[in-house]
């Protein structure tokens, strides 16, 4: 492929793309998300790409495997385009049916579409099932369609032009406008605004400077960054030259998890392609910009996401996080200007650049703007990657979206934000999806791990799941979360064994309390979250298992 030199050569090469497809032609697009690669979805592959050619329809059907289509519950899940018939729980005894029915006879295979579980309701198309149909899918609408290792597809459907854009048409500042003007927040968990961040680290003395996607999600329930980077990753990409482009930096780093194989293959071949696209790399697409990017993995341990402690990573060092007095925007990376933001943001910046602030500033909230991934799991019909506007309820996204609670039972609490999240009762139910409110309320969104409870849950015993995970995650560099982690676990461990004693809630607020005011980074000050959630709104399973 020779290399792309100019915003020109870029938008002939999107025109030859897409003269060389054939609108009509079928395509058979596997989901080959985590979720379903766990359900062998391999092996559905596989079928497929033997069927089409028993049938000698190879040159006639495109078999691809595509990234993750959100409705992780139901798969293996199956698109078949252009008609958009959409098949779940497939499996390779399933294929021929579906070949020869689909994609010869043109007819459905009735017992493979969707089927609401209350209803009885059948759905044939994609966008006729309630998961999809009441989701706002801006960032991962092409991961039922795209194969993510084929650079050509990404660019077929759009893909960076508002890269073209940033470079030819705006200049560094400009673009660092417009990302302030559309109110674009971390999704990192902070929340914190992204135009800000970017500007202090643009602004910091240093020339050299670094940007950087954490891509590490090592929390239980969260697996929407992998969604979208594992399905599309040269939309992370663009985002992050344009970021560095506006910030003025030439190097970047992606810091991810290294027990995802998937996710490594996809990156590595999109930044190989992007390289010899002329995307990346020096003098991009003839624009006099040149930007880099280097991949590292992490070490196992949930702190090692954690901003400072991931670029003493980087560096080689043991991931152990700084005090938070120091300003990784200002002192980062080998103690130069370096800019953090996690998978989903990035993946924002594209549609910013290319449709403008005001566009994105016209989704969602107030304050909170833009669409939000959430991963939906626990006890709801169908689990998965959910994509809304801010502003949404938690109501719509647990029942409307995800088809409420298996067996007809009530909901206790809805935890969102992970580990170091909190929990809510139904009562809450009504509160909309938005970076202050579920802060309010006492269940920050983090990065949207949205976990539903039902009736049976007991929310001591949930509490110390989530300690159980921290005290085994915990850097153990200072002694307040460290040790506080595990004297809370012994507390509650004895409670749940029918040990406990008069005093025990009360030592534990104390411990709370040192903890958030002490530990060095956000995870002991957090940590007490879980815990200070449940004991606000359910105290009384505590009273119950110290009686």
């Amino acid at each position: 492929m020779p290399r792309i030199n100019s915003a020109a050569e870029l938008n002939a090469l999107r025109a030859d793309i897409l003269s060389r497809k054939d609108p009509e032609k079928p395509a058979i697009a596997i989901c080959a998300g985590a979720g379903c690669h766990g359900l062998d979805n391999g092996a559905v592959i596989r079928a497929f790409q033997e069927e089409i050619e028993k049938q000698g329809l190879t040159d006639q059907v495109d078999v691809r495997a595509t990234g993750c289509h959100g409705m992780c519950e139901q798969g293996p899940n199956v698109a078949i385009y252009p008609e958009e018939i959409y098949y779940v729980k497939v499996t390779p005894q399933d294929v021929p049916e579906i070949v020869k029915q689909t994609i010869q006879e043109k007819t459905v295979v009735d017992r493979l579409v969707y089927t609401d579980p209350v209803s009885g309701e059948k759905a044939v198309h994609l966008n006729e099932i309630p998961f999809y149909k009441l989701q706002r899918r801006n960032l991962i609408s092409h991961n039922t369609r795209i194969d993510p290792t084929n650079i050509e597809d990404y660019i077929g459907n759009g893909g960076y032009a508002a890269l073209s854009k940033a470079l030819f048409e705006m200049k560094p500042e400009d673009v660092l406008g417009e990302v302030k003007k559309a109110n674009l927040r971390g999704r990192g968990g902070g929340g914190f605004p992204a135009g800000l961040k970017w500007e202090t680290a643009r602004n910091a003395p240093d020339k050299e400077k670094y940007v950087i996607v954490n891509g590490h999600e090592g929390e239980p329930g969260a697996f929407m960054d992998r969604a979208i980077f594992t399905g599309n990753p040269h939309l992370v990409l663009e985002g992050l030259i344009i970021g560095a482009y506006a910030i003025g930096a030439h190097q970047g780093f992606i810091y991810t998890r290294h027990d995802s194989k998937q996710l490594k293959k996809n990156i590595d071949r999109a930044l190989e392609q992007a390289r010899e696209y002329g995307l990346l790399g020096d003098n991009i697409m003839g624009s006099g910009f040149s930007f880099d990017v280097e991949v590292h993995f992490d070490v196992g341990i949930f702190v090692s996401g954690e901003s400072s402690a991931l670029m003493r990573s980087i560096e080689g060092k043991n991931p152990e996080p700084r005090p938070k007095y120091i300003r990784t925007s200002v002192h980062g990376i080998w103690d130069k200007p370096s800019n953090l933001n996690n998978v989903e943001t990035w993946a924002n910046v594209p549609q910013i650049i290319e449709k403008g602030a005001d566009w994105y500033a016209g989704i969602g909230t107030e304050r909170s703007k833009g669409t939000k991934m959430i991963s939906l799991s626990g006890n709801v019909v169908n689990a998965g990657v959910v994509e809304v506007p801010f502003g949404t309820t938690l109501r719509q996204i647990i029942y409307d979206i995800g088809g409420g609670v298996p067996g007809g039972k009530k909901i206790k609490a809805i935890h969102f934000g992970g580990a170091m999240g909190g929990s809510i009762p139904e009562s809450l139910i009504d509160t909309p999806l938005d970076f202050d409110e579920l802060k309010k309320v006492g269940a920050p969104m983090g990065a949207g791990a949205l976990m539903v409870m039902d009736e049976d849950t007991n929310m001591v015993d949930a509490t110390r799941f989530f300690l159980t995970f921290l005290t085994n995650e915990s850097c153990g560099k200072c002694v307040p979360c460290r040790e506080g982690i595990r004297q809370l676990l012994t507390i509650l461990g004895d409670m749940c064994d029918g040990n406990g004693k008069e005093g025990d809630i009360e030592t534990m607020q104390e411990i709370a309390e040192v903890m958030s005011a002490a530990s060095l980074c956000s995870l002991g000050k957090t940590a007490t979250d879980p815990l200070k959630g449940t004991l606000k709104y359910f105290r009384e399973e505590y009273e119950a298992a110290i009686k």
